[in-house]
């Protein structure tokens, strides 16, 4: 079992950075593949970013590829988004999902936080 939350959400102006981190309870986190997934309001949940375990290979989409970067502390049990360059788009709520092996679509996700919103400006 794991258990996510996720923190860092919030109001930025477009062209902006925040930073979110998901805090996860388990001893196992590290057997863990951790994304990040979006729902827009209206709008289905989405594949944002992975990381495949500890082995450092990360997976995005291609609207955030090159200006999000997903990282992970094994030691601390959490995980980053990073995110940069920041689009109205992009406005969000941002969800913290495990899985033990990859899959793009969040059906298949078994774990989940209860989300942190972000809101970008133009």
């Amino acid at each position: 079992q794991v258990q996510l939350v996720e923190s860092g959400g919030g109001l930025v102006q477009a062209g902006g950075s925040l930073r979110l981190s998901c805090a996860a309870s388990g001893r196992t986190f590290s057997s863990y593949v951790m994304g990040w997934f979006r729902q827009a309001p209206g709008k289905e949940r989405e594949f944002v970013a992975a990381m495949i375990r500890s082995g450092g290979n990360t997976v995005y989409a291609d609207s955030v590829k090159g200006r999000f970067t997903i990282s992970r502390d094994n030691a601390e049990n959490t995980v980053y988004l990073q995110m940069n360059s920041l689009k109205p788009e992009d406005t969000a709520f941002y969800y913290c999902a495990a899985v033990l092996n990859f899959r793009y679509n969040y059906e298949s996700w078994n774990y989940w936080g209860k989300g942190t919103l972000v809101t970008v400006s133009p």
